[in-house]
């Protein structure tokens, strides 16, 4: 429980940087993710989530900061990829990151069961091991604490079939999160300014993750092109 107590007492009310890269990016690589982290860090950030074990496995070299770490992974005739199956989960327990993070959406998954089926048993068998919910509607975060998560994220709100409409940030998801779950909120999905990170703050969040808007190049000139464009 140390752990447990340790891990939110260092992301209270603090920023945590999401540092990825996808296959097709230029940035992909483990070692620029750890040397991404290391900027982060010299800047502040309380905290790294992190894709894939070799990223986490360098990133772990440049600092001691707690990890959320999670692993993308597609498959066939599964629209859930973010932690999909019991073998993402093992290789994140094994590279020994602070908290897990794993889709927590009502889709099925690609063995064919569902988080409310699944989770059970992840939580038997880690009961140790801290877990966050990525979920996209208030309904959901409210099965996955019921499920026991130690933590829940808005982070697919706008990113399943059903909340693709919604306007990110989601303030409104993200407060209806802080009002209703009684654990720790992580907000996260489409953070793109200071201003929008203090808005969230003022929720009540417990903490908050931005990614694209400081970790991605790519992204972050497209933004500013479109400016100019429109």
């Amino acid at each position: 429980m140390a752990k447990n107590r340790d891990f939110f007492e260092k992301v209270n009310r603090k920023l945590i940087v999401s540092c990825q890269a996808l296959p097709d990016e230029p940035l992909h690589s483990p070692f620029i993710m750890s040397k991404m982290a290391l900027a982060v860090v010299e800047a502040g950030a309380s905290g790294i989530r992190a894709n894939s074990v070799e990223d986490i496995n360098e990133i772990k070299k440049v600092t001691n900061l707690p990890i959320i770490g999670i692993i993308k992974q597609e498959y066939k005739d599964s629209d859930v990829f973010i932690t999909p199956t019991l073998n993402e989960i093992e290789l994140l327990i094994n590279e020994g990151v602070d908290m897990i993070a794993l889709d927590a959406t009502g889709r099925v998954r690609p063995d064919g069961t569902t988080i409310s089926e699944i989770f059970p048993m992840i939580r038997e068998k880690y009961p140790d091991q801290l877990f966050m919910a990525d979920c996209s509607t208030l309904d959901e975060g409210i099965k996955a604490e019921k499920l026991g998560f130690d933590a829940i994220g808005t982070t697919l709100a706008g990113y399943t079939s059903y909340t693709k409409d919604v306007e990110l940030p989601n303030f409104e998801l993200i407060k209806q999160f802080v009002d209703t779950l009684k654990v720790p909120v992580i907000a996260e999905g489409g953070i793109s300014t200071p201003e929008e990170l203090k808005k969230v703050f003022d929720t009540g969040v417990h903490s908050a993750v931005v990614g694209s808007a400081i970790t991605r190049p790519r992204e972050i000139t497209k933004r500013f092109l479109q400016a100019i464009q429109d």
